[in-house]
């Protein structure tokens, strides 16, 4: 087909080309017109203490601000959230989710909460309370498992401290390795008295340190093989109370980026505005009446392809009707040449 017959379709089916996008067109617009007015407002949440700097906070590195800006956008939509958010404000959790937007402003790590409703008067409680339950969802629980950390670290030192005590009563002893020390300082203090006083004839005061010398070394033989064991139980503690000042820390940084992320401090919202409906109109009607463009050609495609196979059929259908009929054993007469007919016209 040419240009010209295109044109010639087109002007033959004109009110379709024309019709079906404009009816599309204005059945989204009284959609839109019609509809409910819509309210919406936007809160910012500006918390740049809670990423980057120290590396014991959650968001740390390069992609620090995307992270934060993902987990403050799943927490908001969580369940658990939106079940809060909705008991405090009687919205039902649906009409949120469909209505909240979290979205990252530039490359920061600013949130803007975006919220629509019908319903004027829930925007800015919603705004508030999402903000506020979403930063306390990801930091809070930080706490919590802080706190469960130095719960658990202390009672491992508590154990350890209540086994070094039995040890030390079972054995009848305070304190094992301090005292082994001290005694083996003091057995090699007394042999060099007592090679002293022999050196100078003293065999009265030799003698005395012997006897010390004896006692001293019962002590050593008892303690010596136990401390092992008792040195065992003091390393637990240790460990137990190394592992419990680290939970510490973690703690006081979990409740230091807590109140960081207080929603009075970092969260402002701003005031339920009405939605433009001009603007609303304008980003579905053109869409909506572009589809109707495309679907108006294409029935258009439809309607001739029908109306062509059609004038096929009713065209075989007057051939096959013009046609002599043919029976069994006739003879069909060859047709008559052009100079047979002049011949047979000139006679007449």
């Amino acid at each position: 087909m040419e240009i010209v017959d295109y044109l010639r379709v087109a002007r033959r089916r004109f009110w379709v080309l024309v019709g079906v996008p404009v009816v599309a067109t204005g059945a989204a617009a009284a959609v839109v017109l019609l509809a409910p007015q819509q309210y919406t407002g936007t809160a910012y949440v500006a918390a740049p203490a809670l990423v980057g700097g120290a590396a014991a906070q959650q968001y740390t590195g390069i992609q620090a601000a995307n992270q934060f800006v993902a987990a403050f956008g799943a927490a908001a939509t969580s369940p658990k959230v939106v079940e809060q958010v909705s008991a405090e404000t009687g919205v039902a959790a649906g009409a949120l989710r469909d209505g909240l937007k979290v979205t990252q402003v530039g490359a920061s790590s600013q949130i803007e909460v975006r919220y629509s409703s019908t319903e004027r008067d829930t925007v800015t409680p919603v705004l508030s309370a999402t903000a506020r339950h979403a930063l306390t969802f990801l930091f809070a629980s930080q706490v919590g498992i802080a706190s469960q950390e130095v719960k658990t670290a202390s009672g491992d030192v508590t154990a350890a401290t209540e086994a070094i005590s039995a040890w030390e009563k079972a054995n009848k002893v305070s304190q094992a390795d301090k005292l082994y020390q001290a005694t083996l300082n003091e057995l090699a203090s007394l042999r060099q008295q007592q090679l002293a006083m022999q050196a100078v004839g003293n065999t009265r005061g030799a003698a005395a340190a012997g006897a010390v010398i004896v006692e001293l070394q019962k002590r050593l033989d008892t303690i010596g093989p136990k401390l092992p064991e008792y040195q065992a139980l003091l390393a637990q503690r240790d460990s137990a109370t190394s592992a419990l000042a680290k939970a510490r820390e973690g703690m006081q940084a979990a409740r230091a980026q807590n109140q960081a992320a207080d929603s009075t401090q970092v969260t402002s919202v701003s005031a339920a505005a009405p939605v433009s409906r001009v603007s609303t109109l304008v980003s579905t009607a053109v869409p909506v009446g572009g589809a109707g463009v495309l679907i108006a050609v294409l029935l258009v495609a439809l309607l001739e392809l029908v109306s062509r196979n059609r004038g096929g059929t009713a065209r075989s259908a007057q051939t096959a009707d013009a046609a002599p009929d043919a029976t069994p054993g006739a003879v069909v007469p060859a047709p008559r040449t052009q100079a047979q007919q002049n011949a047979t016209t000139a006679g007449r």
